[in-house]
């Protein structure tokens, strides 16, 4: 339109648009380009239609009047068009040779950058002697492999043809040296969970080892289900089974490596859980009966009024030949069942606990006689002994006690454990009801003498102490070149008494936080019945063909809740709960985690990404 107006009607406009895309050569941007041709008369013309051209910007080319000029210029964009492509194509090509050429050796380029730049980081930390003419290094090396390294060294000056060779000279210091766990695929997640905590100081008790049992046997006391502990332990083999093939693709989703990293300990984890099924007896909420319930009903009744039966274990129960290996699967379908689980798996909580934390105290006097504070033996370790022992270890000798004295002759007679623990700090012993009597005859001297002792190793832990440290400082006179001043009376006996009043109340404490035990157990069992009740015992009530195919659709619903909710979250629970569990309770009782781990100059640990450089 405004060529039209400008020009007065005397231009003559043909276009057409582009089906194609072209690349600005600029901005790379995609544009939609329109073809135009104009045709005019006149010098005066061309002024006017150039500047609008050039107003919108558009790109003009000139065009020849006749037809042979136009033809020649086409024949010569053509060609100059074909020798572009041409260009083009050799040098995609040429760009595609290079690039697989340096795809090939990319891997090795980069193994070389990182071993390359490792080097050099590791000999800045180097200083340089007086002439300058060498370097000088301060590091930490194994006793067993000081041996290897001479060899090593030798070898690189030999081949190097240096005539100097490396000298290699030990070092007295007093810093602490690092640690050093020799590790193998198997143990090295379960190092890693005590290494979350803290690592150890030198040559301190590795709770590691023992963590190997400890910890999947805690787990599987919270996840006892031998269907679910199977399908774990089956997941874990698959992994173990298919480690090199993982290895090799080496996935970089983190939830993924973090589960392959762990796969011997949820191994472990599923053979624990399918043991501590068995002793519970349970199976996705169900029980086996392998060798027959010593439960009998002496007359059966048929009616449809009735549907509990009570059964009197002094009748109905054969004392002679109890249930070989694990719950009698009559509980099973017992209406207490809850009941008398709930007293089982509490007592047994509180036994684990215990000797848990008691194993964990025994442990504390290696690292005394090791680090040579033998008065930590005398002032911490007996006191910390004979405070857990008088009174959660007789917990648990009045449990066990209880198990073998109490049957269901004297089942209205049984004491409450938990009042006899009241009475023995209040001091009260009632002679009625005969279920607050004493269980044996001494109990009353006996508890009192427990009580004397706890008590009395409250202040042995306070004050003998501090008050022995103090005495032999001032025996000698601290020169000012041994380092920090050394702590007062003052500082001493705070600290001993925040480390006295924190044992005491952890004692207390830890015990009752091992209750998680039963609570997490008793949890995982009862939601594995509501599930197969609320999914598969529908599925199975079904009668006809119509049944058979709700079965298939119920399952599908039971194995994805299963795995997403009983084995996936339930096992994530219990996973943590046992973390806690021998993080604070256990690690606690004898393990500082103040060292820093040993990590060598390792070429394997640069190339696969493990070392940071």
């Amino acid at each position: 339109m405004m060529l039209w107006r400008v020009c007065r009607g005397n231009v003559f406009l043909k276009q057409a648009e582009l089906d194609i895309t072209i690349e600005d050569p600029i901005t790379g941007t995609k544009l939609n380009k329109v073809v135009f041709m104009l045709f005019f008369q006149g010098e005066q013309l061309k002024g006017r239609v150039k500047k609008i051209c050039d107003g919108f910007h558009a790109t003009l080319y000139p065009c020849p009047e006749n037809y042979e000029e136009r033809d020649k210029m086409l024949t010569a964009v053509k060609t100059r068009l074909e020798d572009l492509n041409q260009v083009l194509n050799q040098s995609r090509d040429h760009r595609h040779r290079l690039l697989v050429n340096a795809a090939r050796n990319l891997k090795v380029w980069l193994i070389r950058v990182r071993k390359v730049k490792a080097i050099y980081h590791s000999m800045n930390l180097f200083n340089q002697d007086v002439t300058k003419e060498c370097l000088i290094a301060e590091c930490w090396c194994s006793d067993k492999q000081v041996s290897q390294v001479q060899l090593v060294l030798r070898d690189a000056s030999e081949q190097s043809g240096s005539s100097v060779p490396s000298i290699v000279n030990r070092m007295e210091t007093k810093e602490s040296p690092p640690t050093y766990n020799i590790l193998n695929k198997f143990t090295s997640g379960f190092q890693n969970i005590v290494d979350a905590y803290g690592v150890a100081s030198y040559r301190e008790v590795n709770p590691a080892p023992y963590t190997i049992i400890t910890f999947p046997f805690l787990f599987a006391v919270m996840f006892g289900d031998c269907g679910h502990g199977l399908l774990m332990a089956l997941f874990a083999l698959w992994m173990i089974l298919k480690e090199k093939q993982f290895l090799a693709k080496k996935n970089d989703n983190e939830i993924w490596n973090t589960m392959f990293g762990g796969r011997y300990i949820i191994f472990l984890m599923g053979l624990f859980s399918i043991y501590t099924g068995f002793i519970y007896n349970d199976a996705f909420s169900k029980s086996f009966n392998i060798f027959g319930s010593p439960w009998k009903i002496p007359q059966i009744i048929v009616s449809k009024d009735v549907k509990t039966i009570l059964l009197n274990p002094v009748e109905s129960f054969n004392v002679s030949s109890p249930y070989p290996f694990g719950l009698d699967p009559i509980w099973q379908s017992a209406t207490n069942k809850i009941v008398f689980l709930n007293s089982y798996k509490m007592k047994a909580s509180i036994i684990l606990g215990v000797a848990q934390m008691l194993f964990g105290v025994m442990l504390s006097v290696w690292n005394h006689i090791h680090f040579r504070r033998y008065i930590n033996i005398i002032c911490e370790f007996i006191p910390q002994l004979l405070f857990l022992l008088s009174i959660f270890g007789y917990l648990v000798v009045l449990i066990i006690l209880k198990w073998f004295w109490y049957d269901a002759t004297l089942l209205s007679c049984a004491p409450s454990l938990l009042i006899s623990l009241i009475n023995m700090f209040l001091m009260t012993y009632p002679k009625e009801p005969c279920f607050l009597a004493p269980m044996y005859d001494t109990q009353e001297i006996v508890q009192k003498v427990l009580i004397a002792v706890a008590l009395i190793c409250v202040p042995w832990m306070l004050l003998i102490k501090p008050i022995f440290l103090h005495m032999r400082r001032n025996r000698y006179e601290v020169l000012p070149s041994e380092g920090h001043e050394e702590d007062g009376f003052g500082d001493l006996f705070m600290h001993q008494a925040i480390h006295t009043i924190e044992y005491c109340l952890s004692s207390i404490s830890h015990t009752a936080s091992y209750l998680r035990l039963w609570a997490l157990s008793l949890a995982h069992a009862q939601l594995s019945e509501v599930l197969w009740n609320m999914v598969m015992k529908n599925a199975l009530s079904g009668k006809n063909y119509a049944g058979s195919i709700s079965i298939y659709l119920y399952f599908a619903f039971f194995a994805t809740l299963t795995i997403a909710i009983l084995i996936v979250m339930e096992g994530l629970s219990a996973f943590l709960h046992a973390l806690r569990l021998h993080w604070v309770e256990f690690q606690s009782k004898f393990y500082d985690g103040q060292g820093y781990a040993f990590v060598p100059f390792s070429f394997k640990a640069i190339v696969e990404g493990h070392s940071e450089i």
